[in-house]
């Protein structure tokens, strides 16, 4: 006999900023339902920050030690071991989120785990192979590429970013950046990742040589913002903005243009209608973004062999009066074909393993 909802425990598993924002509103949902919710969160960028004031109970981990292979396979080994005793504390009815440990303990003591992931498995192998692999359930938009996984993996037309960033869910509210930015000038937002996931290997981003070019042109239209996962020499440090995390998302809706090496912030600019241009090694390698790019043309990617393409992208927009207009009317025909990816997540979670009744998920097949 299946709980009632009342009865129902429910882990939710976080490891980056934009993790907790996809499913802070899955979590609300599920507890209006009467779940019992419970957030492990691991410790990146500005995550624990970020979750100081989260209204559900919360488990923190710390952060790895070090970037190398071996000391990735510790940190998992780890994290699993500490989970473990999470898991039999809490009981946990069904586990959801991004990290592979989940659906290593789920499968190893018989829990559902449903994984949530927006990557093209094949630029994400080693998730795909000890994560997906071993998962009850994989979630990933429509045009993500899930080979060899398709039995096992729900598809929907959305983005993860609009688990939070949907206009059901979010309004941008200008005075929450009154007291951190000179809100009423033009403004941007630059935004330096620090390329360190295993995933990210070899891949290269904006130089400090490249942010200064950009900042010299920038800063003849409007005051320079900068937020960044790495350290920065006192020339960019100026910059760095004071805006704090979870108010970040509000500064994005009303800058003039978002530049940066994260695929996650050009995304969450793209949806909010924000004119995005993405400088990295993964242009043109994950499908969620070249859809954003080539069907909706909400964002612009170019690779880090390009960075005077770049620089002559950025300055057409500076001299385009209608850039922002365009992105708006834009962002309006990507919202009216794509859903509040929030609502189904929190219908996977509540029903589970019942998917045929999930309106807006289809089963991924090869071939289409």
């Amino acid at each position: 006999m299946h709980k009632t909802n009342r009865n129902k425990r429910i882990l939710l598993y976080v490891g980056h900023p934009a993790h907790y924002h996809n499913l802070k509103w899955v979590a609300k949902s599920l507890k209006d339902e009467g779940v019992e919710v419970l957030f492990v969160a691991r410790q990146k960028d500005v995550l624990f920050k970020l979750m100081d004031n989260c209204p559900f109970e919360t488990v923190f981990l710390p952060a790895r030690e070090g970037d190398s292979k071996l000391g990735l396979i510790q940190s998992v080994l780890q994290r699993e071991w500490k989970m473990l005793t999470v898991i039999r504390r809490f009981r946990p009815d069904i586990m959801a989120g991004t990290d592979i440990v989940i659906a290593h303990l789920g499968s190893l003591l018989g829990i559902p785990s449903v994984l949530i992931n927006e990557d093209d498995l094949d630029q994400v192998p080693l998730f795909a192979r000890y994560g997906v692999r071993f998962c009850s359930l994989n979630l990933a938009p429509s045009v993500c590429r899930v080979a060899g996984y398709e039995h096992k993996t729900l598809l929907y037309d959305s983005y993860h970013e609009l688990a939070y960033l949907h206009p059901e869910l979010f309004a941008p509210d200008k005075e929450q950046i009154r007291p951190y930015i000179h809100a009423d000038e033009p403004y941007f937002i630059l935004r330096f990742a620090s390329l360190t996931a295993h995933h990210d290997d070899g891949k290269k981003g904006i130089t400090d040589d490249l942010a200064h070019e950009l900042i010299a042109m920038l800063n003849n239209h409007g005051r320079v913002y900068i937020t960044s996962e790495r350290a920065l020499p006192e020339s960019l440090e100026q910059y760095r903005t004071s805006i704090p995390p979870e108010v970040m998302h509000h500064a994005m809706a009303f800058a003039e243009l978002y530049i940066g090496d994260s695929q996650t912030m050009a995304a969450e600019a793209a949806v909010l209608g924000t004119p995005s241009v993405r400088f990295n090694d993964f242009v043109g390698k994950l499908s969620y973004l070249d859809e954003l790019e080539q069907k909706y043309a909400l964002t612009i990617g170019i690779p880090t062999h390009e960075p005077e393409r770049l620089l002559q992208v950025v300055g057409d927009m500076l001299r385009d009066p209608q850039l922002k207009d365009s992105w708006s009317a834009r962002r309006l025909q990507m919202l009216s074909e794509k859903k509040n990816l929030a609502a189904l997540w929190t219908n996977v979670l509540l029903h589970y393993p019942y998917q045929q009744e999930f309106s807006g998920l289809r089963p991924a097949f090869p071939n289409g």
